[in-house]
């Protein structure tokens, strides 16, 4: 073989290491309000342009502009900014909680609130999730009792999922939310075959799918795009990108696709870029992505440009893989923050009753906190039945597993 024949395998690389100077300049942010909102009938490849840009509504000075603003009233940002104190707070107590020994587990949403917390006030009662285990906003915004998730975590003996999950697996067929997948991706499979079922049965339920920017690159990512795009399947299609997978940083996945969005496009599906840490935004793309699928228009691929800024979970130390400073050069800055400042601007709030709400949120966890440690926690007082093992994986017990419960005791 001669010299120019020789081949080599192209390996992307993350621009900074740990050591490093974070650097964001890859980022492309449009100005706030400067992205069109096309109609909800629109055709995909008329808006070909969103699945490359960013829809922001929120600006540097904290005011809601262009023509995706304007869909919430002030109370309703004002819950939605409570749903994500409540979160980041109940994040904080759980972090603890585990560095304490009371669970083997846990995963943070830090800076990462504003997606689920918002999205989830665009559905309906009804409407089901197929989440991974960063959206615990989909159950904090829908008023999911927050012990029962302290419950889950503790796995102690009211646990509501008796100690057969993970801690933060919840599950809740009440509040739209599809028992988590530690496995990832099949939470696209399973969102388009419910949607698709849901339509067979001319029922009036969408469903969202939810995913990484890692886990695109999975194979049940794409056969979901091809049944959800063949069949026009009322689904959301949720893409999070937070900059991170685990340890491997969002390149590798995406490849040489530009975005994550625009795999949507060869499958004829639109696609769509939203800053993931405006609030304002988030909804207002969920709301257009709801309807599109309410009216049998099919599927639409939402991408969430967003940052992870605490580790991938309890198991990770993210100063192996990247700059520590590198979420404070974040250039989309930090969810809460943004939210607060637009609501002080709009003269419904301050920072005096955003710390007033800050210590009164906490009080509110720290509450449910000692009420779950009463039921139990991973090495201290109850726990979930022996029995429990055997019970919820056939309709009918099967002889061999009733004899499997009877040596065991129960």
């Amino acid at each position: 073989m001669d010299e120019f024949s020789r081949l080599s395998l192209h390996v992307p690389e993350p621009a900074v290491r740990p050591g490093d100077q974070p650097d964001f300049s890859n980022v492309k942010i449009p100005k706030a309000g400067s992205v069109p909102r096309p109609e909800v009938d629109v055709e995909p490849e008329a808006i070909r342009d969103l699945a490359y840009s960013i829809i922001r509504v929120l600006n540097r000075e904290g005011e809601a502009v262009g023509p995706w603003a304007g869909l919430l009233s002030d109370e309703e940002l004002l819950t939605g900014l409570r749903h994500m104190m409540l979160l980041r707070a109940f994040d904080a107590r759980m972090l603890m909680a585990q560095r304490q020994g009371k669970t083997s587990f846990y995963m943070q949403h830090l800076g990462e609130e504003a997606v689920s917390c918002a999205f989830r006030r665009a559905l309906r009662r009804g409407d089901m999730n197929f989440p991974t285990y960063r959206q615990a906003g989909l159950l904090i915004a829908d008023d999911y009792p927050m012990v029962d998730m302290m419950n889950q975590i503790f796995s102690n003996e009211l646990d509501p999922c008796h100690g057969r999950q993970l801690p933060v697996m919840y599950t809740s067929k009440e509040h739209g939310f599809f028992t988590i997948s530690g496995n990832l991706a099949t939470q696209y499979v399973q969102a388009v075959g419910w949607a698709m079922a849901s339509a067979i049965k001319n029922d009036t339920r969408i469903a969202a799918g939810w995913i990484g920017d890692g886990s695109t690159a999975e194979s049940d990512f794409h056969s979901s795009l091809v049944f959800a795009s063949t069949y026009k399947a009322p689904v959301i299609l949720n893409i999070v990108n937070n900059q991170w997978a685990i340890s491997t940083f969002q390149g590798i996945a995406r490849g040489g696709s530009g975005t994550f969005a625009a795999r949507g496009l060869g499958f004829g599906i639109p696609a769509l870029r939203v800053d993931g840490n405006d609030y304002l935004a988030v909804y207002a793309v969920a709301r257009w992505a709801a309807e599109r699928a309410r009216r049998n228009l099919g599927p639409t691929l939402i991408e969430y440009v967003t940052y992870r800024v605490g580790a991938h979970s309890t198991s990770d130390d993210p100063s192996a893989y990247r700059p520590k400073t590198e979420s404070e050069a974040w250039p989309l800055g930090d969810p809460v923050l943004r939210l607060k400042k637009h609501l002080i601007l709009r003269g419904v709030w301050s920072d005096e009753r955003h710390a007033q709400a800050e210590a009164e949120i906490m009080d509110q966890v720290i509450q449910a906190q000692k009420e779950a440690e009463s039921h139990g926690t991973l090495h201290a007082g109850g726990r979930p039945s022996v029995r429990d093992i055997f019970e919820g994986v056939y309709a009918e017990m099967p002889p061999h597993i009733r004899r499997q419960r009877q040596k065991a005791g129960y």
